[in-house]
Order: structure tokens, then C-alpha cells, then sequence
């Protein structure tokens, strides 16, 4: 045994200091192994639908239903089923309303029978767990009594009275409510054992924020971030052109209420000054696409602030580019080519007439060019976002459960693309002097994403992190954005279509090559034969006949359209993909109505399931990620214990 191996031993030892205790652990971890492997979600491009996403996971993407029907299958009505199905998912509402329709003399055989249906429930869905699993899950409150009421007490004659005494107690004594909440709240709990969020929570939808907060009391979850997620996380480290895209993205959306009520950013120093500059400027081409909650009451001021802060962007985004010549993106510079005369723009040679050409804070020999008015509004902006104690959490929470890409049970997870040529080579791209390429590409924007929101101490590097931030999102070479340009200017200021085009990465019409795909799975070091890459970014048209499962299921792209401006493109509300111990298989949600309409109504998600794959002998713990490290740990132990009986590490008897 060499002197690092033998400090390690003795390290455990203190954790596991006798035969007893290593040998004990060795025998459940062993028995670990032999469990069903847990059900992992995926869901991507969430972009700030909440109620929808909630609902998602309160039903775990029809698992909920799927359990109910398993274990009452003729014995209970629809409606009953339904009835349970919505109890479990919005416990506290639901109950407000049983107590005030029920009358007294009825609501405790309502209690009874409500009960017994959930303890059969839990009773499923707990029972591919260990019981340590189980009890970690328990609401404290209520440990004791759920582990009762779930596990099978051999030893008790009569089993049924005594569960019977324990819930007529638990009525009697007025905590029904609360235990049914408890159930409630557990049944959604262990329906999903892990959750994987491919990227975009942010821009869009209204609650970004809330969807954060959901995630960051979730039992278990990671991130691959998203384009859209990036910009923010750039937002809250300061930087200025991300602070300008996530605004002006919020107006365009007519969303500013996420920044303001949702973050409480104050949004006045921009107010004020697109009030004053913007007074008598054409602002048609910053028309709001509002949905159906917005006060149109602001529509005029919001069109001024929409105007001005984008030429803030293309101001601060000039400056940016000409910051980094080896972000190769100089065609993105195109206020300098506007013709203020004319009202033109050239474009590779080009002239264009602009519908729009009023920009009063923009100097004609220093176009990109912030004036004093505007570098004050950007100061108090950044102040905001860097002092706001909510985003900065949840950026955090990105930073610690997220990822440009995630190797999870052998599949490769990332939102957007692998950066390719046409011919499936990988691309090379220059970050800071140095060309990298397939993972290592990832690696290091990963990497200088990091330094730009942690690194305080040297500011220039700092910077070159945060700028990066900003060509994660935007960057013609980025994997997460996977486009030649994003054509803002062009869309806002040019009526010619073909401008506006942003021409996808070739990753995008090789997917169902198979060397390609294998050539990915390789790079990361996976096993041809049995992993699949999990991809977001791109909505499926699965109204035009466009299928999510690419390469023969190799790769899936799983992208449904959860964001309302996408489902008139996708035909549906967004997938949920599963993978269980018996497979995978991809479920697709119809439109969500409300929150309230499922509470009240009692309307669920109705769901197609797809099933992609089906193993041929179920799945186990053993075959998983944790199976490999329970495994390592099975061997330390082992040696532990080949230490002891070996005397070279003594026993604390």
C-alpha cells in the first residue's frame, strides 16, 4: 500500500471505523446497485412560461395520471381520477375548495377516502427507492407517520387496523389538511428523480424569475445553459452589452415588468431619458409584441425606451467587436455604414434604404460613440443589475447547477450545437490567440464565462470573461447560439426578408449523418452504441412533418415550443423527454391554459407519448453514473476492510 492510498484508508476510517461499520456499507451499496435506475426529465427552451412548466412538474409530464391509472385502473370513475390527479398537483388550492363545498357532516369520509388513495399512491411511487432514499424525501413534520403508513409492517397481525387508527387519529386530531399536503407534495417529488433543464429559462415569457426559483427548491437538477440564460448571466456580472440585449429584449417582448416587479430593477434612469431624447422620434419600428396581459397604457414610453436601448446595444456591441478583432465579426458593424442623408445602410457593398434612420444620440464621425446622457443611463443600469440581490442568487444557482454541456448517464446533454464546416469537420475558432475546436471549444468558453462573473482582482481578465459571455450569445461560432449573425440591426431597420436571415451552423443539416454523431459522442467520450445526444435550441415544425428523433434516435432535439411565440411554428407546447429504467420516450404536451383553469376545471396537459426505446432487461442503479462511483466506493471499502483484517489500519472498537 503506498502512503497516498494508505492516508485516503485512513480517512475513511474515520467515517467507517470498524469491520462492522465498512462491511455494512458494503452491503448496502452493493444492494443499491440492484435497484431500478431513477426517472430522469428533460425539458429545454422554457423561456419564461411558468404556469405551463409548474404544471409540467407537478404532473411529471403525465407520470402523475400514468400512476393513478396503474394502481386503480376500473375501480375508480375519470372524474375521480381527475379529481385525485389535480389534489396532487395544486394540494393547498384544491383543498380550499373541497373544504368550502363539502359539508361537515361529509368531509371526513372525503378525508378517509382521499387519504387511502394517496398512501397507495406514495406506496408506487416510493417503491423503486431505497427506504433511506425514501425518508430523506419525508416532509420533516410528517416523517414518522408517512414511513408508517408506506412501508409493510410484517410483524402486525392486524396490518389494516392499525393503518386505519393512524389516519382516523390524523383526521380526528385536524391535521388532514396539512398531511394531504404532505402526500401531495412527496407523490411529485419522487415521480422525477433528476431533472435536466437543456437551456433557455429566460426572455420571452413573463416569469423567468419564478421558473428560477422553482428550480433552486428542486430535489435534484443541473442546467446546460442557453443562449438566452448567457446573456442574463452576463447582465448580472456587469456588462454593458448584456445588460442591453436582456432590456431590449424584455420591451420587444413587452416584458419589462420581469425586470422591474420580477427583479426589482429600476428602470426609471432609461424611462426618463427615452422621454427626454426620444420626445419627437419616429419609434415605429420598435413596435411591442404584447400578449394579452399587457397594459398598452405604457405602449408609447415603452417604444421610446425599446428604441433607445437598442442603439445602446449596436453602440456598445461596436465597441465590443472592435474591442476583440479575433471574434472575427466586423460585419456586425453597421452604424458606421448608415448614410443619415440618405437613409441608407450599405451592406457588402450594397445600399439599403431603412424604414428608420431618427437615431439622435448617434454621431456620424463617432457612431459608436456613447454620449455623456448615455453612459450615465448605462452606469445606473449596471448598478442595478449587479446590486440586485435576486438575480444575482439565481445567476449564481446557473453558475452551480449549470454547464455549457453535461455527460449525464450516456448521454451527452447541450442546447444548441457542436460548430462544424460543411464537410462535418469540427470548426477551429480563435479565443484570445489560440484555435480550439469540439470539446476543448467548449471547455474554454466555459471556462472564461466562469472568470468573467467571479474573477474581481484583475479587471482586464474579467473583461475578456464577460465578453465572452456576450459571444456565447451572439458569436457566429458559438455552440449555444450555432448561427452565421444575429440579425437584429437588419430586422428592425430593413424591409428586405433575405437580410434577416440568420443561416444556421452545418451541424444543422448533418444531424442524420451517423459517422457525425458518432464523431460527437466519441469527442466526449462516449459509447457509440448505446449514448444519445440530447439537444435543444432548435423548435421542431412538427406541424410541417418534422420529426425531433434525428439519426435513427441517435440524437433527439426536444425543443416542443414551451414558449407561446414558438407554438404556432411547432404545433404543440413543448416535450418532456423521459428516461427510465425501462427506456426512453418522448412526451409531447398539448396548449396549458392556466393555472387556474386546472385547479378549477380540473384540465390537465393531455400528452402523446412517444416510446423511442425500450431496453431489453430493465435498467438498474449499477448501470448508471452513481452505479460507477457506488461501485468505487464499494472497492475503497473493500480495501478498508482487507486494511483492517490486515492489521495495517487498526480498528476504533
Amino acid at each position: 500500500m503506498d502512503e497516498l492510498e494508505q492516508r485516503y484508508l485512513k480517512s475513511l476510517a474515520k467515517q467507517y471505523p470498524t469491520i462492522a461499520a465498512a462491511s455494512t456499507e458494503i452491503i448496502n451499496l452493493q444492494a443499491i446497485l440492484s435497484l431500478p435506475k431513477g426517472t430522469e426529465h428533460f425539458i429545454t427552451d422554457i423561456h419564461g412560461e411558468y404556469e405551463q412548466f409548474n404544471h409540467v412538474l407537478k404532473n411529471g409530464s403525465g407520470s402523475v395520471r400514468r400512476k393513478i391509472d396503474e394502481e386503480f385502473g376500473n375501480t375508480l370513475s375519470n372524474k375521480d381520477k381527475k379529481g385525485l390527479a389535480t389534489l396532487i398537483y395544486y394540494p393547498e388550492e384544491k383543498l380550499e375548495i373541497v373544504l368550502r363545498e363539502e359539508d361537515e357532516s361529509s368531509i371526513e369520509d372525503w378525508y378517509k377516502i382521499t387519504l387511502h388513495r394517496l398512501v397507495q399512491i406514495t406506496k408506487r411511487v416510493s417503491s423503486k427507492y431505497t427506504r433511506s432514499k425514501v425518508r430523506k424525501a419525508l416532509p420533516q413534520d410528517f416523517a414518522y407517520i408517512i414511513e408508517e403508513l408506506i412501508t409493510e409492517k410484517a410483524e402486525i397481525q392486524d396490518k389494516e387496523a392499525y393503518y386505519n387508527e393512524i389516519i382516523h387519529t390524523i383526521i380526528r386530531i385536524g391535521r388532514a389538511p396539512e398531511f394531504i399536503t404532505a402526500l401531495c407534495n412527496l407523490i411529485q417529488n419522487l415521480v422525477i428523480d433528476h431533472l435536466h433543464i437543456v437551456g433557455d429559462i429566460y426572455d420571452r415569457g413573463p416569469g423567468p424569475y419564478v421558473i428560477m426559483d422553482t428550480l433552486q427548491h428542486y430535489h435534484s437538477v443541473d442546467v446546460q445553459w442557453g443562449n438566452h440564460d448567457v446573456v442574463w448571466m452576463g447582465a448580472a456580472s456587469g456588462h454593458l452589452a448584456c445588460i442591453a440585449n436582456v432590456i431590449r429584449m424584455a420591451a420587444r417582448y413587452g416584458n419589462l415588468d420581469t425586470l422591474e416587479d420580477g427583479y426589482g430593477i429600476n428602470l426609471i434612469p432609461l424611462a426618463t431619458f427615452a422621454m427626454e431624447v426620444y420626445k419627437d422620434v419616429d419609434c415605429s419600428a420598435f413596435a411591442i409584441k404584447y400578449n394579452t396581459q399587457y397594459d398598452t397604457k405604457d405602449l408609447s414610453l415603452d417604444m421610446k425606451m425599446h428604441k433607445a436601448i437598442a442603439i445602446l446595444q449596436f453602440k456598445l456591441e461596436g465597441q465590443l467587436i472592435m474591442r476583440r478583432p479575433d471574434f472575427n465579426m466586423d460585419d456586425r458593424l453597421l452604424l458606421n455604414h448608415v448614410d443619415f442623408e440618405e437613409k441608407t445602410v450599405t451592406i457588402d457593398g450594397k445600399s439599403y434604404l431603412m424604414r428608420d434612420a431618427d437615431f439622435p444620440t448617434v454621431r456620424k464621425e463617432r457612431p459608436f460613440e456613447l454620449s455623456p446622457e448615455e453612459e450615465q443611463v448605462m452606469e445606473r443600469l449596471r448598478q442595478a443589475f449587479v446590486k440586485c440581490e435576486k438575480l444575482q442568487r439565481h445567476v449564481r444557482f446557473l453558475f452551480s447547477k449549470g454547464s455549457l454541456y453535461k455527460v449525464y448517464n450516456s448521454n451527452l446533454l447541450y442546447h444548441g450545437c457542436m460548430p462544424m464546416d460543411e464537410e462535418g469537420n469540427f470548426k477551429k475558432v480563435n479565443v484570445y490567440g489560440k484555435e480550439y475546436s469540439g470539446k476543448a471549444l467548449y471547455d474554454i468558453l466555459e471556462y472564461y464565462a466562469r472568470r468573467g462573473y467571479y474573477v474581481h482582482d484583475d479587471l482586464q481578465e474579467r473583461l475578456k470573461g464577460q465578453d465572452i459571455l456576450w459571444y456565447i450569445w451572439a458569436g457566429p461560432n458559438s455552440p449555444v447560439f450555432g448561427k452565421d449573425k444575429m440579425a437584429t440591426f437588419e430586422r428592425y431597420f430593413l424591409e428586405e426578408k433575405e437580410l434577416h436571415t440568420e443561416i444556421k451552423n452545418s451541424y444543422y443539416r448533418l444531424l442524420d449523418r451517423e459517422d457525425i454523431i458518432n464523431k460527437i459522442l466519441t469527442e466526449f467520450g462516449l459509447d457509440i452504441t448505446k449514448a444519445h445526444i440530447v439537444n435543444g435550441h432548435v423548435p421542431v415544425e412538427l406541424k410541417k412533418g418534422e420529426s425531433p428523433v434525428k439519426c435513427g434516435g441517435k440524437l433527439l432535439i426536444i425543443d416542443g415550443g414551451f414558449s407561446k411565440a414558438y407554438q404556432d411554428k411547432t404545433g404543440i407546447a413543448g416535450y418532456t423527454l423521459v428516461a427510465n429504467s425501462h427506456g426512453m420516450l418522448l412526451v409531447a404536451h398539448e396548449l396549458f391554459e392556466s393555472t387556474e383553469s386546472a385547479i378549477i376545471h380540473e384540465s390537465d396537459i393531455i400528452s402523446d407519448t412517444i416510446i423511442l426505446e425500450t431496453s431489453t432487461r430493465r435498467q438498474k442503479i449499477a448501470d448508471t453514473d452513481i452505479g460507477a462511483e457506488l461501485r468505487e466506493s464499494i472497492h475503497q471499502l473493500e480495501e478498508l476492510l482487507k486494511a483492517y483484517r490486515e492489521g495495517t489500519i487498526i480498528e476504533k472498537i
